[in-house]
């Protein structure tokens, strides 16, 4: 049997997962190094038999699964890591301008999940290739909002932890130690989220696309994007717009249909449940069902199945019914829509 561990069980590296996020250097360590962990159910005779404190803990550690976001390899996933490896390996030996990726589309459409998912496997598979050692394949930073290229400079500081920057040193020197710790550190792939927070509309935007343009310069490495509707948020605006344009391919995420993958994905997440009352194939069944519910945005399907779950263990129904999905609020776009067409 495979049980997550109890509150008490667990050590400070665990509980360390919750507050530090993959834009630092040690907490994108850890979202590499950890893989999804296991969790088999009691049998029921041992679960009937459980003390108040033991079920505590058990469903506690249950709670903390189902908490936990499951990634699926959705079309989307798999395109980005293919069009991002083939972009890594074609930018290997240019010395010239490196052709990047921008992935654009909705919210809760799987965006920032397929690209760390990018991320993930490339320094993975950099591991298995060369080991550890000191070396940094990949950075993973967001556009810093109403961003200027100091701010910028500083979150690829903050997730370098270069201890010698201060508040005293300005954009050049900043700019300067990010780029000499890059390229000793072979960092050959750069993560760059919330990108539609740079509009190049504006002169901050301008001032920090030359900005961005001058890393994509100077450092050997491939540069990937992610953001909300981005061909639309002024990214490609004017000369300097353009010059993005003409060097990043585009891939856009969206709502699943409903169809064969859609039914798919939720059969995938109702096999990772772990609820003791719960009928094999209940969602499938409610593909339909939840398709209205999320209009076809996995980021809000995972909401609502995890939630439903975590609300199964909670009121003790220990299974997932179309009332109890009824009972719970997801996004509120995704709520207007589904009051709409009802």
């Amino acid at each position: 049997m495979v049980v997550s561990p109890s509150r008490d069980d667990r050590s400070p590296a665990d509980e360390d997962e919750r507050v530090e996020p993959p834009t630092t250097l040690t907490g994108w360590r850890r979202f590499v190094e950890k893989d999804p962990r296991p969790f088999d159910l009691l049998p029921r005779a041992r679960w009937k038999s459980m003390n108040d404190e033991e079920r505590t803990d058990y469903d506690e550690a249950r709670i903390d699964y189902h908490s936990e976001l499951q990634v699926v390899r959705t079309s989307t996933v798999k395109e980005v890591a293919h069009q991002g490896r083939l972009l890594t390996l074609l930018n290997r030996r240019e010395h010239g301008a490196r052709r990047g990726l921008i992935i654009s589309g909705d919210r809760t459409t799987g965006k920032t999940t397929a690209l760390r998912q990018l991320g993930r496997l490339h320094e993975l598979r950099v591991r298995q290739r060369s080991g550890e050692g000191q070396r940094i394949p990949v950075v993973y930073v967001t556009a810093p909002p109403k961003g200027s290229p100091r701010k910028l400079a500083l979150e690829f500081a903050r997730f370098l932890n270069i201890p010698t920057i201060t508040p005293r040193h300005n954009t050049a020197d900043i700019t300067h130690s990010v780029c000499q710790v890059l390229t000793e550190a072979r960092t050959d792939l750069v993560l760059v989220d919330e990108i539609h927070l740079m509009n190049l509309g504006t002169i901050a935007g301008e001032e920090l696309s030359d900005h961005l343009k001058y890393f994509t310069e100077h450092l050997p490495a491939t540069f990937i994007y992610a953001g909300i509707d981005v061909e639309h948020s002024g990214l490609f605006t004017g000369i300097r717009g353009g010059q993005i344009a003409g060097r990043c391919t585009l891939l856009h995420t969206g709502p699943f249909p409903l169809g064969r993958e859609w039914e798919g994905l939720v059969a995938t997440m109702e096999g990772t449940l772990r609820l003791h009352r719960h009928a094999p194939n209940t969602l499938t069944k409610l593909h339909k069902y939840l398709y209205q519910r999320t209009g076809g945005m996995i980021g809000s399907l995972s909401h609502l199945v995890r939630a439903a779950a975590i609300s199964a263990i909670l009121d003790g129904s220990e299974s997932i019914t179309r009332r109890q999905l009824h009972a719970i609020h997801v996004d509120h776009a995704s709520e207007s829509a589904y009051r709409t067409s009802a």
